[in-house]
C-alpha cells in the first residue's frame, strides 16, 4: 500500500475517531458477542460457524490486515525472531491492538472447532463450555482441557479432527 493511501485510510478513520483505543473495544465487544453466539445459540442453531466465520473472523481478518499495514514496516518482520524484537515491536499502541485482535480471531476460530469436533464425537455441549469459556480467556489452556475431554470420551489422543 503506498504512504499516500495509507494516509488517506488513516484520517478516514481518523474522522471516525478509530484509534487503537477504539478499535480494541469495538473488537472485544463484537467477540464477546461472538462467544456467547457460539455457547447459547449453537445447540440450537447449528450454522452458527458460518456467521461467526463469515461475518466476525472475517472482519477480524480485515482490521488486523488494516491495523498491520499502518504499523509494520518490511524490515520489521526481521523482528519476530527474537523476543527482544517481539518486545520492540509491541511498544506501538496499533501493533498491540493488531496482536489483540488476532488473538480474538483465532481464539474465536478455536472455540468453533471445539464446538465441531465435540458434535462429530457426541460430546454433550454442557461439557465443552467450560473449555469454550477458557478458550475465550485463555486460548490453548481451553483447548487443551477440550482435547482431554475428548481422549477421555474417545480413548484415543489421536482422534481424527
Amino acid at each position: 500500500m503506498t504512504k499516500k493511501r495509507r494516509s488517506v485510510l488513516s484520517a478516514h478513520f481518523k474522522h471516525y475517531n478509530m484509534t487503537p483505543d477504539s478499535i480494541f473495544s469495538i473488537c472485544s465487544s463484537i467477540a464477546m458477542i461472538g462467544w456467547l453466539i457460539l455457547i447459547i445459540a449453537s445447540p440450537f442453531w447449528h450454522e452458527t460457524d458460518k456467521l461467526l466465520i463469515g461475518v466476525v473472523i472475517t472482519l477480524f481478518a480485515i482490521v488486523y490486515a488494516w491495523l498491520i499495514a499502518q504499523s509494520f514496516q518490511p524490515g520489521d518482520f526481521e523482528k519476530f525472531s527474537t523476543l527482544n524484537g517481539v518486545m520492540e515491536l509491541f511498544t506501538n499502541k496499533t501493533a498491540v491492538t493488531a496482536g489483540w485482535v488476532h488473538y480474538l480471531a483465532f481464539d474465536l476460530m478455536t472455540g468453533i472447532w471445539i464446538k465441531k469436533n465435540s458434535e462429530k464425537y457426541g460430546i454433550s455441549h454442557w461439557l465443552i463450555i467450560p473449555c469454550l469459556l477458557l478458550t475465550f480467556m485463555l486460548g490453548p489452556v481451553g483447548l487443551l482441557l477440550y482435547l482431554f475431554i475428548r481422549l477421555l470420551k474417545t480413548k484415543q489422543y489421536f482422534a481424527e479432527n
